[in-house]
C-alpha cells in the first residue's frame, strides 16, 4: 500500500509540475492549438457538438491511442462546456487513463467527479495486468466508498490477478466471502466460469488438486458448465501429481460433455505419456487428436520428439523433425534444441553443431538455451577451445549470456583442469558488474577445492557476504568436502555448526560428506554423533551412509558396543533409500 501511495504521489506531482498554478482551467495553455471554444455565452456548444465530442472520446479511448496531452486537453475542454457534459463523458476519459495505466493522473483528474463501475473495473484490470494487486484491492475498497457496486467483472478480474500473482489462497478466501455473502464489501455475487477457472488453475499450479476438484464440483452444482480451459487446468494438475487414471477419466468426461476440444488439452495428456516413456500410447493419442479434428502444433511435435529422445528412439525423433515442414509445422528454436541436447548428451558434438548451423542458415535465431546446451556438450567431451569460441560467437550474434551460461562456463573450465582460467574469468565477470549468483561462486569454490587450492576456496567462501551472497546447503557441502579431503576435519565440523546457526539446514549429502571424512580418519565416535544428529532431524541415511556404517561395524572389535550406540531410524524409510 505504501508503494502504491508513493507511485500515486509521484505521478500526481509529475502531472502537477506541468500544470500552471492557476488550476485545471489553464491546462489548454500547454498546447499550441487553442481549444475550439469560447467562454462567452454566444459560443456555447450545441447539442450536436456535445454528441460529437462524446463520440470522439469514445472512439479514441477504444483505439487506445489517447495520450496525456489529449486527456488534459479534453478534460479542460469539457469543464468549460455549458451545461457540463454527463458523467459518462468524464467516465470515458477516466477509463481510458486507467487502461493506459496513468493512475496518478486519473486520481488527479477525478477529484470532484464520481467515477462509475466501468471506470473502476478498468482501473482494477489495469492494475492487475501490471501486477499491482495490493493497489487493485485498495481500489475495490474505494469503489464501495464511492457508492459503486462491485460486480462479477470486478471480482473476476481481481481474482484472476490474485491467482496470477501466486495469491491463490487469498483469491479462494475472497471467493468464499463473496459467494456466501459475508464479505467486508457487503456484496453477494454469483461467480462465472472465468472466475472459477482462475481459481481452479491457480490451485492446480500450487499442487492443491483436491481443493481444485472441490471447487470444480461446486461450480457444476451451481449449473455452470466447465469450458476447455478449466478441464485442461484440472487434467494438467492431475498429471502433475501422478494421477494419470483420473486425468484420463476427466478427459473422457470432457469429450462426452461435448466441450470444445483444444490443442492445449491434447498436448497436456500427450506430454504426460511422453514423460513416462509411453511412446506407443502417445502415438495412438496423437492419431486420435487428428481424428477428432484437433490440429496439432509445432509444440505438439516438440513433445513427441522429446519423448522419443527420452526413450532413445532418436531415429523416430529425427524422422518427425524432418517431416514437420511437410505437415505444415515449422521447426522452432525449441525443436532444434531437443535434438541438439540429445546429440550433446551422447557426445555427438559434430552432429549437434551441424544442426546449430542449419538453424542459423534457415533464419532461426539461436537463443541462450541453445548456446548453454552446446557449451555443456563441449565441456563434457573436453573441447574447451570450442567452448571458448562458441561463447565469443554467442556475443557476436548478440545473444546475451545469462547466469546459466556463466555457471556452465566456470564449471566447465574447472572440470577440465583450467581452474586458474576459471578464476580469471570470474574476476572479469565480477568487474563487469554482472550480478553474481551463489551457483556461479559455488562452482568456482568446488573447482578450487578439487584442485587442492583449499586456501583460495576458503578465502572466497568467506568473502561471499561482501558480494551480498548467502551460501546455501550446496555451497557449505562443497566447502566441507574440500576441508575433509585436506584433513581439516574440525574446521569442516565447525562449518556444520555454522550452518545450523545460520538456519541453513544440512541435508543427507552434507552429513554423509562429513561422516566420510571422520570415518577415513578412524574417528568412529564422530560418525555415531553425526548419525544421532541426523536422527533428531528425521533425516534418513542413504545407501552410501548405510554401507559406511556397516563397514565401520565389521571392522570394530567392540561390535556389539558400537551397534548399541547407533540411533534407530524407521526401517521402511531406510529400505526405500537403499532401493
Amino acid at each position: 500500500m505504501a508503494a502504491f501511495k508513493a507511485t500515486l504521489l509521484s505521478s500526481i506531482s509529475h502531472s502537477r509540475a506541468s500544470i500552471p498554478r492557476n488550476g485545471v482551467s489553464s491546462l489548454s495553455k500547454l498546447f499550441t492549438t487553442s481549444p475550439p471554444y469560447s467562454k462567452s455565452k454566444d459560443s456555447l456548444m450545441a447539442d450536436e457538438d456535445r454528441a460529437r465530442l462524446h463520440e470522439f472520446l469514445h472512439g479514441k479511448c477504444k483505439s487506445g491511442k489517447i495520450d496525456l496531452h489529449e486527456a488534459f486537453y479534453f478534460f479542460d475542454y469539457m469543464i468549460h462546456m455549458q451545461p457540463t457534459p454527463p458523467m459518462s463523458s468524464f467516465g470515458i476519459l477516466l477509463t481510458a487513463l486507467g487502461r493506459r495505466q496513468f493512475y496518478g493522473i486519473w486520481c488527479t483528474l477525478r477529484r470532484g467527479f464520481n467515477p462509475n463501475d466501468l471506470t473502476f473495473n478498468s482501473l482494477v484490470k489495469g492494475l492487475c495486468t501490471k501486477g499491482g494487486i495490493m493497489e487493485a484491492t485498495w481500489l475495490l475498497k474505494k469503489m464501495i466508498s464511492f457508492c459503486c457496486r462491485p460486480d462479477v467483472v470486478t471480482f473476476s478480474t481481481l481474482i484472476h490477478g490474485l491467482c496470477r500473482s501466486d495469491n491463490t489462497i487469498v483469491a479462494l478466501q475472497l471467493h468464499e466471502q463473496v459467494v456466501n455473502g459475508n464479505s467486508k464489501y457487503s456484496v453477494t455475487c454469483k461467480p462465472d466460469v472465468v472466475w472459477y477457472g482462475s481459481i481452479i488453475d491457480g490451485l492446480c499450479k500450487d499442487g492443491l488438486i483436491n481443493k481444485a476438484k472441490e471447487l470444480f464440483l461446486e461450480m457444476k452444482g451451481r449449473g455452470i458448465h466447465a469450458n476447455a480451459v478449466i478441464y485442461t487446468s484440472l487434467i494438467h494438475g492431475l498429471c502433475c501429481v501422478g494421477d494419470w487414471e483420473e486425468a484420463k477419466s476427466l478427459f473422457i468426461e470432457m469429450l462426452n460433455q461435448g466441450v470444445h476440444r483444444t490443442t492445449e488439452t491434447f498436448n497436456v495428456l500427450l506430454d504426460e505419456l511422453c514423460k513416462n516413456g509411453k511412446m506407443d500410447e502417445a502415438n495412438k493419442f496423437y492419431k486420435l487428436m487428428i481424428q477428432r479434428g484437433v490440429q496439432p502444433s509445432t509444440y505438439t511435435c516438440n513433445i513427441l520428439m522429446d519423448g522419443y529422445c527420452l526413450v532413445g528412439r532418436i531415429h523416430d525423433a529425427e524422422k518427425l523433425f524432418v517431416s514437420m515442414a511437410s505437415k505444415g509445422f515449422m521447426p522452432s528454436v525449441v525443436s532444434y534444441n531437443i535434438l541438439i541436447d540429445w546429440y550433446c548428451k551422447k557426445k555427438k558434438l559434430d552432429e549437434a553443431m551441424n544442426l546449430y548451423r542449419e538453424m542459423i542458415s534457415k533464419g532461426i535465431r539461436p537463443n541462450v538455451v541453445n548456446y548453454n546446451t552446446l557449451l555443456i556438450g563441449f565441456f563434457n567431451v573436453g573441447r574447451v577451445g570450442d567452448a571458448r569460441k562458441l561463447l565469443d560467437e554467442m556475443q557476436v550474434n548478440d545473444v546475451a549470456p545469462d547466469s546459466g551460461t556463466f555457471t556452465t562456463f566456470i564449471d566447465g573450465l574447472c572440470k577440465n583442469d583450467c581452474v586458474l582460467d576459471a578464476l580469471e574469468f570470474f574476476y572479469a565477470l565480477e568487474n563487469s558488474k554482472f550480478e553474481l549468483t551463489i551457483r556461479i561462486v559455488s562452482c568456482l569454490i568446488d573447482g578450487l577445492c578439487k584442485s587442492r587450492r583449499i586456501e583460495m576456496a576458503w578465502e572466497l567462501f568467506h568473502k561471499l557476504t561482501e558480494k551480498f551472497l548467502v551460501p546455501n546447503v550446496v555451497t557449505y557441502t562443497i566447502m566441507i568436502n574440500g576441508l575433509c579431503k585436506e584433513g581439516k576435519l574440525e574446521k569442516a565440523n565447525g562449518l556444520l555448526l555454522d550452518m545450523e546457526e545460520k538456519v541453513c539446514i544440512p541435508d543427507v549429502v552434507t552429513f554423509g560428506t562429513l561422516m566420510c571424512g571422520f570415518n577415513q580418519n578412524n574417528e568412529k565416535s564422530k560418525v555415531v554423533e553425526l548419525l544421532h544428529k541426523m536422527a533428531k532431524r528425521n533425516l534418513i541415511p542413504d545407501a552410501s551412509i548405510v554401507s559406511m556404517v556397516i563397514d565401520l561395524l565389521v571392522n570394530d572389535e567392540n561390535y556389539c558396543e558400537c551397534l548399541n550406540s547407533l540411533p534407530s531410524f524407521p526401517i521402511q524409510e531406510t529400505n526405500k533409500k537403499l532401493k
